[in-house]
């Protein structure tokens, strides 16, 4: 479907260039397609590897918590953490997008694809926005448009309309939002009383800058190395045809092969030319495996460098000589490309909770207040939990911090208040002070 029929459903342009409307279809594609053609091998699965290793990398030893009414949406968070931050590898960006239930919020995933600009501020933040959601019931291929703007004063609308096709390519004709069982509650049109800072719909943007059209949207973790990926592929179907073509063959008269039903063709090729002069001819040539090898090796190790992996994660490592400080260099650039993007879902899962103690006055859940919210990467690329530890004890011994501070962050105890720090001598210092 194009996105052409879209616009017209909405009644609005979409402001995505068809640069970033091509460099979308391309990353999705390098990340979904597994079969090849004759000029392209992408079983290797390079835009799939990368995102993979990256998101296992951010996620590792992530921990994120709080008191009080916040708990569940931040349970739900978590557990969509690893899947949002691979959409938003992938597509450049991903949405989260927050609504109320008999048990809590929950939200669904708004990939960059299903996303319609309408219309941003002066720091690119959406102001107005369509989604394309899909479903089949029965027969019946559903589609729901969904269109928030945001006006002048800051008040959020959001209007819904359904189509129905018995065609997937095709948007369809408009029918009632009540023929929909999912959709038969959601209003045609309606304004939300309180201000929600944008369109409530919250991303989760790469931190890199665009490098298709320097536009305000996100661009994937392997944009600027979509075409090595591609040379890849390219190299790994040369590599197969190579294999394919190098077999041995015994070349004969096609009437010796008459005679014998059971000689294969992968083995036997049969000539139509006078046996005497065929007889049997081995044919075996040499294959080229470490030329083509090496060629994907260098790929891989250019695709390393420019998305900021580390130097083997894709590559090879032992097939070129390192010093020590390329080792180094390649680890601390690969930290801080981890880093960033902690730094990206940090925020983005902040704002959901800003965004969802807006939405739970307005649907009469109150969260209440935001109590001891801490976000915690582990001991993982970014710092050796053991040396802070090491430093925080070494700072009690000079008399810089507090003994109860250093327990505190140790055993994710909060230590703000006194009575805080007064539970945390009770469970961990009281030997210390000589009481039972």
């Amino acid at each position: 479907m194009k996105t052409f029929d879209y616009q017209q459903a909405f009644g609005a342009w979409d402001k995505t260039t068809d640069a970033m409307h091509a460099a979308i279809r391309e990353w999705f594609s390098l990340y979904y397609r597994s079969r090849g053609d004759e000029g392209s091998d992408p079983n290797q699965r390079i835009a799939y590897t990368v995102v993979h290793k990256l998101v296992k990398a951010v996620f590792s030893e992530y921990k994120a918590g709080c008191d009080g009414g916040y708990r569940q949406v931040l349970e739900e968070l978590n557990a969509l953490a690893p899947k949002t931050m691979q959409l938003a590898l992938v597509g450049g960006e991903c949405y989260l997008k927050p609504y109320p239930t008999a048990h809590g919020f929950q939200f669904t995933l708004i990939s960059r694809k299903n996303i319609l600009v309408f219309g941003r501020d002066a720091r690119g933040e959406l102001t107005d926005v369509g989604t394309v959601e899909k479903s089949v019931r029965g027969k019946y291929y559903y589609t729901l448009l969904e269109r928030r703007r945001v006006d002048g004063e800051g008040y959020l609308t959001i209007e819904n309309k359904l189509y129905r096709s018995l065609n997937a390519d095709h948007l369809g004709q408009p029918v009632s939002l009540g023929e929909h069982p999912d959709y038969q509650d959601l209003p045609v049109r309606w304004t939300f009383p309180e201000k929600l800072d944008g369109v409530g719909l919250i991303r989760l943007k790469t931190p890199m800058l665009n490098c298709v059209d320097e536009s305000p949207d996100g661009v994937s973790v392997y944009a600027a190395a979509a075409g090595l990926i591609r040379l890849i592929d390219e190299n790994e179907a040369q590599l197969a045809g190579e294999f394919r073509r190098g077999q041995s063959r015994i070349i004969a008269s096609r009437d010796m092969l008459d005679q014998n039903d059971q000689l294969t063709q992968n083995l036997f090729i049969g000539l139509d030319e006078d046996p005497e002069q065929v007889g049997l001819t081995v044919f075996s040539p040499q294959l080229r495996e470490q030329s083509f090898l090496a060629r994907k090796q260098e790929y891989l190790r250019n695709i390393e460098s420019v998305i900021g992996l580390q130097r083997g994660m894709l590559s090879d490592v032992n097939t070129m000589e390192r010093t020590a400080t390329e080792v180094s260099a390649s680890a601390g650039e690969y930290a801080l490309t981890v880093m960033d993007f902690q730094r990206a879902w940090e925020q983005c899962l902040r704002k959901t909770l800003s965004v969802c103690a807006v939405l739970g006055k307005v649907y009469g859940l109150p969260l209440g207040k935001l109590e001891n919210l801490s976000v915690e990467w582990g001991n993982g690329v970014l710092y050796d939990e053991d040396k802070v530890w090491q430093d925080y004890k070494e700072m009690v011994s000079m008399g810089l911090v507090a003994p109860e501070v250093a327990l505190g962050w140790r055993f994710g105890m909060a230590w703000h208040t006194e009575q805080d720090r007064a539970a945390i001598r009770n469970r961990y210092m009281s030997f210390a002070h000589g009481q039972a």
